[in-house]
C-alpha cells in the first residue's frame, strides 16, 4: 500500500479545517495559502471528501468548508479510502476472485498485513490528530 500525495493532501487540508474553531469555515484559498498545497489541486481533492461526507460547502461570495462530521467521528481510514479508494496491498485481498487463492502461499500474510493497518487508520481520528498538533505546537485547546 502506498499513500499519494491525494492522500498526504487530504489529511493536511482537513487537519487546517478541524483547527478550526468549531462552526468556523475556509475557503480554498486560505487553505493553499495556509498549508501549501494548490486551490485547484485542493478543490480536486474535495470533491470526493464532500461525496464521503467528510467535508461540507458553504456556497457563495464568502463561502468554504468546514468538516461534515465532528472530527471525533471522522477517521484517517475514512479520508484516505474516500481519496485513495481500496488501500488493499492486492487486489486479490478485494472484490477481485483469487485464482489462486487455495495454493497462494503468501495471501495470508498480505491478508493479515492489510487488516492490521486497517485498524490502525480506523482507530484514529482527525479529533487525535488535532489534539496531537495543537500538544506538538504547544497550542490551546478544549474538547
Amino acid at each position: 500500500m502506498r499513500i499519494s500525495t491525494r492522500g498526504r493532501y487530504s489529511l493536511e487540508a482537513l487537519l487546517f479545517l478541524s483547527l478550526l474553531p468549531e462552526g468556523d469555515y475556509a475557503s480554498t484559498r486560505v487553505i493553499a495559502s495556509e498549508t501549501g498545497i494548490s486551490d485547484g489541486y485542493l478543490e480536486q481533492l474535495f470533491i470526493p471528501l464532500k461525496k464521503a461526507g467528510i467535508i461540507q460547502g458553504i456556497r457563495g461570495p464568502r463561502g468554504g468548508y468546514m468538516p461534515g462530521r465532528k472530527p471525533s467521528d471522522i477517521t484517517v481510514g475514512d479520508i484516505l479510502r474516500s481519496v485513495e479508494g481500496t488501500l488493499e496491498p492486492l487486489p486479490c485481498l478485494g472484490s477481485e476472485e483469487c485464482q489462486s487463492e487455495k495454493e497462494c502461499k503468501s495471501r495470508r500474510t498480505w491478508k493479515e498485513l492489510y487488516d492490521v493497518i486497517s485498524d490502525c487508520i480506523d482507530s484514529i481520528s482527525l479529533e487525535d490528530l488535532r489534539v496531537a498538533y495543537c500538544q506538538q505546537e504547544g497550542l490551546e485547546f478544549s474538547i
